[in-house]
């Protein structure tokens, strides 16, 4: 269950957001972004700064420490070492689990409907492993603080499920493993906090899209093998799961409680994600 402080305008509103002047937790509708911080309305307009009764809070372990994130890098890295010590070395994982957890279309057609998910906490070699837990590390922490540690899980592992359909549509015949579908459902989710915050898309989240998806093109140009279909299924999964989670009203989004049209969004993305990934491998032997 979230721990995260309301919005003082809007009691039923949880955040991780708070103003600059006074330290008072407000939400995605009432944040004025300014250059040095974001503002509550009432300091929206201050040149200066305004002398007011500071409002002291103990930081939540949900703002500060990111619990969702640090467990799942933990667990990344504990089946990695795993892995890398049933295969040939640090740097080249394998073996009994590995053979369970990897994403490959002729298994799932079996019925290992599983490897859906537990690929995502597999990782090919070692700086496949660094290059995604810091990135996990780097947006994760602000994304879960701001949705809540109950909402990002839903995320992370929705996201996860459709970046694995976005890899049997794009290669169903080819093996896969990784976090960054996972990962880059949170980016979408980044994406769309950000444009909630600031009525623009054009933000450090669309900047981290644009080059990891433009060095995806070009690697795999080259002769790469990076996966880019689980990174735009996770990426459409966390864009998706991210506006299912906004209560909408008054022509703003905020985030409170999941509620019915956030159920129903995590139900839908994950559906669809089963569905897209039966009609990709039906029929494999």
């Amino acid at each position: 269950m979230s721990s995260l402080p309301t919005c003082y305008r809007h009691p039923d509103r949880e955040t991780g957001l708070s103003c600059y002047e006074c330290g008072r937790p407000i939400c995605a509708e009432c944040a004025n972004p300014s250059p040095v911080g974001i503002r509550c309305p009432d300091h929206a307009g201050a040149k200066k700064r305004i002398a007011a009764p500071r409002i002291v809070r103990r930081p939540t372990a949900s703002m500060t420490a990111a619990p969702v994130t640090r467990v799942l890098i933990a667990v990344n890295v504990a089946i990695y070492l795993i892995t890398a010590v049933q295969g040939a070395g640090l740097n080249t994982p394998g073996g009994a689990l590995f053979d369970k957890f990897i994403l490959y279309g002729p298994y799932v057609a079996q019925g290992e409907w599983w490897r859906l998910v537990t690929n995502m906490f597999l990782h090919g070699f070692l700086l496949h492993l660094g290059f995604n837990m810091f990135a996990l590390w780097a947006i994760g922490r602000p994304v879960e603080a701001y949705l809540g540690s109950l909402r990002f899980s839903l995320l992370y592992f929705v996201s996860g499920l459709a970046g694995s359909a976005g890899h049997l549509v794009w290669s169903p015949h080819y093996p896969a493993v990784g976090a960054s579908g996972a990962i880059f459902g949170v980016l979408g989710a980044m994406l769309i906090l950000e444009w909630h915050a600031t009525g623009k898309l054009a933000g450090n989240a669309m900047t981290w899209i644009a080059i990891n998806l433009g060095f995806n093109f070009l690697y795999n140009g080259s002769g790469g093998n990076i996966s880019i279909g689980a990174h735009i299924g996770g990426l459409i999964g966390g864009i998706l799961v991210t506006l299912a989670f906004a209560n909408w009203g008054r022509g703003h989004a905020a985030y409170g409680k999941v509620g019915l049209l956030g159920a129903t969004g995590l139900v839908g993305v994950t559906v669809a994600s089963i569905v897209i990934s039966y009609w990709k491998v039906r029929g494999f032997g």
